[in-house]
């Protein structure tokens, strides 16, 4: 259960904040109670209406600090993902994306940037779809970071290299 003012993470949307909890009457389902959340991120005039008991779209809190912490500390012990058939690598990569856990948009990341590497030293590219999935992903942990730890979002990237362990 989330409250009034709390920050959360809805699906692929990022960080939204709970704005209100209102009731309303439906004629088919009776009385019902919603979340009224808007993005901090992305467009600000946008209001999503979320029924409380929401099953379909993935929400939850932000991590602690601690928990962003323990994330970053942890980026040189992720393992690499090696996915060589293209669609199912796609499928994960969405379903990551959709669920927005931390540690695996990490992963993707990481993943994505070591194939970058690879595909650069022989003189290849990153597939354009490869490309939007790491993106995504930064762009979510990059939010999620920058809401928990109280920094601008351009400041994530630097943030996590700062004090990744050397």
């Amino acid at each position: 259960m989330f409250n009034k003012n709390d920050y959360i993470i809805y699906g692929a949307m990022s960080v939204c904040k709970v704005v209100d909890i209102i009731e309303e009457e439906n004629i088919y389902i009776g009385r019902k109670s919603y979340y009224v959340i808007q993005p901090v991120y992305s467009d600000k005039n946008t209001i999503i209406k979320v029924p409380t008991d929401n099953k379909k779209v993935f929400m939850r809190h932000l991590l602690s600090e601690k928990e962003v912490m323990s994330i970053i500390k942890s980026i040189p012990n992720i393992e690499v993902l090696k996915i060589d058939n293209d669609r199912q690598r796609s499928e994960h990569f969405k379903s990551v994306i959709k669920n927005s856990v931390c540690e695996e948009l990490a992963q993707v990341v990481k993943s994505i940037t070591i194939n970058e590497q690879e595909k650069l030293s022989i003189g290849k590219k990153l597939s354009k779809t490869d490309e939007d999935f790491k993106k995504a992903a930064e762009k979510l942990i990059d939010e999620e970071f920058a809401t928990v730890l109280n920094i601008p979002v351009q400041d994530v990237s630097s943030f996590i290299l700062n004090h990744i362990p050397k």
